[in-house]
């Protein structure tokens, strides 16, 4: 069964450009963590899942670029899922989508712009050290596995 992914659709500035017109890659880390906070602080809190908010560290990130990011008012799409979830960590991918250009709206699936993973670790704050998932946040993620 495939497990349609959590999507936000995430702004970009202006700013974000570089010098050759395109979204500067520490953006894209910006962009994306602008759209994993929807998915892991937004959507998991409105399904009664809140101790993401009390700590999350990222362990790694990785991001492959297909094709440049141009700054487009429509902004970008972020499609998520959770991979490899573990007792004590959690990988989110995500697939980076323009715009489709076609005249019609909607973003071009069929060529993702960048795609990535994000490794997360569970992180009390209080005593500053790693903590396991709960099984409310396990069940939640399996929900985008």
């Amino acid at each position: 069964m495939r497990v349609a992914p959590y999507v936000n659709d995430v702004a970009v500035r202006w700013s974000d450009q570089d010098a050759y017109g395109h979204v500067n890659h520490a953006r894209v880390v910006t962009l994306l963590e602008d759209a994993r906070t929807g998915l892991l602080f937004d959507a998991a809190t409105r399904a009664g899942v809140a101790a993401f908010e009390a700590g999350l560290l990222v362990a790694t990130l990785e991001v492959r670029y297909r094709r440049p990011i141009p700054w487009t008012p429509a902004g970008v799409r972020v499609e998520m899922t959770a991979q490899d979830v573990k007792a004590a960590s959690f990988l989110v991918a995500y697939r980076l989508l323009l715009p489709s250009g076609n005249g019609h709206g909607g973003f071009d699936e069929a060529k993702p712009a960048a795609t990535a993973t994000t490794q997360l670790v569970p992180y009390d704050l209080a005593t500053q050290r790693p903590r396991r998932l709960t099984g409310e946040e396990r069940d939640f993620l399996a929900e985008y596995t």
